[in-house]
């Protein structure tokens, strides 16, 4: 049996694709890569996480290493722990983000709380399928095996890091509205914003194992967007599932995507001399407003395959300090090792406080974004060559938009079809086109 790690992990049905002899050999698979005493284990809410987190925490303990269960905790609260705690130390979230609660996931966090790099995925990779394929591999005998604990502080440390990021500041008289998509968040986050001050209305923190990402949180931010202008909110947030990635609605009930977040962070970063070597990473999937933006402010980009994984290695390469995608994953490396919905929120309020200007006037200093058309098109057998393939479609294309839009073909890491991007200066370009080359791709296919 072999299974496959995306570009954030193994993702799937729960019990079907991702069951408890997966967890389980992922669990021992780590603590062997690694050669780790300890391993620490956060979940999201869903139905299927504590069988999953009792797996995990066997495997580790088969291998002889200290298992610590964190329980309900945002995926960054995991990292953190791996970053803080004595010793190497291996993390492993339970949760499929941002998927509905059906399905489930695995990420694996290696010592200092980074994501693991290809030549280290490999290895755990070949390791799991190695396990999985055997029927008997013992671990440690008698007093060697491992024990289970807990340890409460680790979650309390990685809340203050959170309300210490902003320097002794507070949000003292902002109205928030705060949708915690029923998922990892639904207690830290609303508990951090009070403790700095806000006034949080707080939404999506009823979880009962199947609700998560169930019509709210960042994927489904309509509710949150109505409930702003409605009650006349300063800002609204939203996380996703395991609460690694965040949007913000404006008192207007605009929804700012990761763009358009970074877009003002990175100006702000700048101007306070903390963006380093004045450049901000970002997929190929950031909007090309975003980038015209960027360029205006004297602001280098520095582009990464989609996957928070690669803009986490870029930035620790290149000596960065701000990186992210558009989906919402904001990395601030002076002060996480990964993407954090809670970080990114409380850093953006803050630059809210303290600029004296509305988050909209600030999203509409920081870029225009251009209409950006996905499509998604299904395919029954991998297609790793899509882009090479339609070469001289894609060419004649972008000859024809010229400087004034940018397209993109690239498979899905996590799902059996070729995403199809388009951006243009207006909407209907943006979608004859998507849909021009989507049509490539299905007569390829087919």
């Amino acid at each position: 049996m072999q299974v496959g790690f995306g570009t954030d992990g193994i993702r799937g049905p729960a019990n079907e694709a991702v069951t408890a002899e997966v967890a389980l050999g992922v669990s021992r698979a780590a603590a062997r890569v690694f050669g780790a005493r300890r391993l620490v284990v956060g979940r999201d809410t869903r139905i299927s996480g504590p069988m999953l987190e009792a797996a995990v925490l066997a495997g580790a303990c088969a291998e002889g290493a200290e298992a610590v269960a964190l329980g309900v905790v945002p995926t960054p609260a995991v990292a953190h722990a791996c970053n803080t705690a004595e010793g190497d130390v291996v993390g492993v979230m339970i949760s499929a983000s941002h998927n509905p609660y059906r399905d489930n996931g695995l990420k694996v966090f290696a010592p200092g709380g980074r994501k693991l790099t290809d030549s280290r995925q490999a290895e755990l990779s070949a390791d799991l399928d190695d396990l999985l394929e055997s029927e008997l591999h013992a671990g440690p005998t008698g007093a060697d095996v491992g024990c289970i604990g807990s340890e409460e502080g680790l979650v309390g440390s990685y809340a203050d890091s959170i309300v210490g990021s902003i320097d002794g500041r507070d949000l003292a008289g902002m109205r928030v509205v705060l949708d915690c998509a029923n998922g990892a968040n639904w207690q830290l986050g609303p508990q951090v914003l009070r403790s700095l001050g806000a006034e949080v209305e707080a939404t999506g923190v009823y979880p009962d194992g199947v609700n998560i990402n169930d019509g709210c949180g960042s994927n489904h931010p309509e509710g949150l967007a109505a409930a702003v202008s409605g009650r006349g909110a300063d800002v609204g947030i939203a996380f996703d599932g395991d609460a690694d990635r965040v949007v913000a609605v404006d008192h207007l009930g605009r929804v700012l995507d990761g763009d358009q977040l970074m877009a003002m962070l990175a100006v702000d970063m700048r101007d306070r001399g903390r963006l380093e070597r004045d450049t901000v990473v970002v997929t190929v999937m950031s909007n090309l407003g975003f980038r015209r933006a960027m360029a205006d402010a004297g602001i280098a980009v520095f582009d990464t395959a989609v996957g928070d994984r690669y803009v986490l290695e870029a930035i620790e390469q290149g000596g960065f300090s701000l990186g992210g995608e558009q989906s919402g994953h904001i990395v601030l490396a002076d002060r996480g090792t990964t993407g954090d919905g809670l970080l990114s929120a409380v850093t953006v309020l803050d630059l809210v406080r303290r600029s004296g200007r509305t988050l909209a006037e600030l999203a509409d200093g920081a870029m225009t974004r251009l209409p950006q058309v996905l499509v998604n098109v299904p395919i029954a057998a991998p297609m790793p060559d899509v882009a090479d393939r339609l070469a001289e479609r894609i060419a004649e294309v972008e000859q024809r938009l010229g400087d004034s839009g940018r397209v993109l073909l690239r498979p899905s890491g996590t799902e059996p079809v070729v995403r199809v991007m388009a951006e243009a200066d207006t909407e209907a370009i943006a979608r004859s086109t998507a849909d021009e080359l989507a049509a490539a791709v299905t007569a390829l296919a087919s």
